[in-house]
């Protein structure tokens, strides 16, 4: 597996142009398969997960194309004349957990999927009841034996009311793409409200989809007989924006231009770096991080549902705060067990106790002291980098192989920056004194 290292104490300094949401990006792949027509998607990050599902959809008889836009992103033409397949394999959907949402458009334009079970996950369990329970309210049948979820329609879903019993943004967008060609009307009660979701429905819209409400906890939607290809441009990816913006803040001096940006879906976080000490300038497409020569200041966050403070960002906002003046209080409340990285950041000195409660106290101290430390998520990956940069020292992070999921060359936009990280091939050795 390969490794990142780098030594950290360099102030960054430059532009971080921010690329395609990795978490729209894969919902919009998956929508493709609900029409027979093209659909090209432009500002494609390049990820291992958008790689991972493509293969997926080529099973199903997806074509898929990929070209590099004018802008420098990827742009993908993914076109899907007829479902040759229906069925996903568990050796592809356990890889990502997003991989299952195929199954409600597959449903939707054929009558029936088998799609496997996603299998845990480290950062929680993740259930899809929901997921179902939302394609049974719409007419399916369902049975699950061996792993597989066996998926039936024969006569095409149906319009129903549902009401999440608690916010859930895979389970609303998954349901939106199959409410979309259901006979009649759905409404959506007590939906996930995140940008991801109105760049699906304004997407699915695009494409003839008739849907209102998106962004709010109300949605309906007036099922179609068949929707139509389109061009659609990915929205900018607000957790990468704002791990950037963190990164931007983890060292005295720096000044961290972000471009390509949407400043108003990294609010929260914008307000509490601002409290922190960090001084914030925001423009219609970019943001402006500068950090001073002093130490931040604690500052406590909660995690909740969009707009609130993203759960994806939790880890990389605790990596800042081990080195603020005071102790600040981090609250977790999406997910069980994302804390994982508590135990790294320890080896690089930082002094976090873990409560019960989904809570953690975070004590800042003067310095962290590099070492090697083991990615063991995404978010967690990016928080390790972040309090690498700031360590005195080499820090080595092993397991990057989750970087890669959902992070678009990030050891070339930082190294951009002036940071000194590079990339370890899994076979190279690591130097050590």
């Amino acid at each position: 597996m390969d490794r990142i290292a780098l030594e950290g104490g360099v102030p960054l300094k430059g532009d971080i142009p921010v690329s395609g949401a990795k978490n729209s990006a894969i919902k919009l792949m998956a929508a493709s398969l609900l029409t027979s027509e093209p659909v090209r998607l432009t500002n494609m990050p390049r990820l291992a997960d958008t790689r991972l599902l493509g293969r997926l959809l080529q099973r199903f008889g997806t074509q898929i194309t990929e070209t590099n836009g004018p802008d420098g992103h990827q742009e993908t033409l993914l076109h899907t004349p007829e479902i040759t397949s229906a069925f996903a394999p568990y050796d592809l959907v356990r890889q990502m957990r997003a991989s299952f949402n195929v199954l409600g458009p597959l449903l939707a334009r054929t009558g029936h999927a088998k799609v496997s079970l996603p299998g845990g996950c480290t950062i929680g369990a993740r259930p899809v009841d929901l997921h179902l329970k939302a394609l049974e309210a719409l007419g399916a049948h369902i049975d699950m034996h061996e792993g597989y979820v066996f998926a039936q329609a024969p006569r095409g879903l149906k319009g129903a009311e549902i009401e999440f019993p608690f916010v859930s943004v895979g389970a609303t967008e998954h349901a939106l793409m199959a409410a979309a060609l259901a006979h009649g009307t759905t409404v959506f009660k007590n939906a996930a409200c995140e940008p991801e979701i109105v760049d699906l429905a304004e997407c699915l819209n695009a494409m003839g989809a008739k849907i209102s409400g998106a962004g709010t906890p109300t949605m309906v939607v007036e099922g179609v007989t068949s929707l139509k290809g389109t061009d659609w441009a990915v929205i900018c990816d607000r957790i990468e924006a704002g791990t950037y913006a963190l990164a931007g803040a983890a060292m005295p001096g720096s000044e961290v231009r972000l471009t390509k940006v949407r400043p108003e879906l990294i609010g929260i976080l914008l307000d509490k770096m601002r409290e922190a000490g960090c001084e914030i300038e925001t423009t219609a497409d970019t943001v402006t991080i500068r950090r001073g020569q002093g130490r931040l200041k604690a500052v406590d966050i909660t995690t909740e549902v969009y707009p609130g403070f993203a759960t994806d960002l939790q880890a990389q906002f605790m990596a800042l705060m081990t080195l603020a003046e005071g102790e600040s209080t981090v609250r977790e409340t999406i997910f069980e067990n994302r804390f994982m990285h508590v135990p790294e950041l320890g080896r690089l000195g930082a002094n976090i106790s873990v409560q019960h409660g989904g809570e953690a106290k975070v004590t800042g101290v003067e310095e962290l002291r590099g070492a090697q430390v083991m990615a063991t998520d995404l978010r967690a990956s990016a928080c390790l980098i972040i309090a690498g940069l700031a360590a005195r020292g080499e820090t080595v992070v092993n397991r990057v192989y989750h970087l890669d999921r959902g992070f678009e060359n990030l050891e070339g936009k930082l190294s951009a920056c002036g940071a000194n990280i590079r990339r370890i091939k899994g076979n190279d050795p690591i130097e050590e004194e």
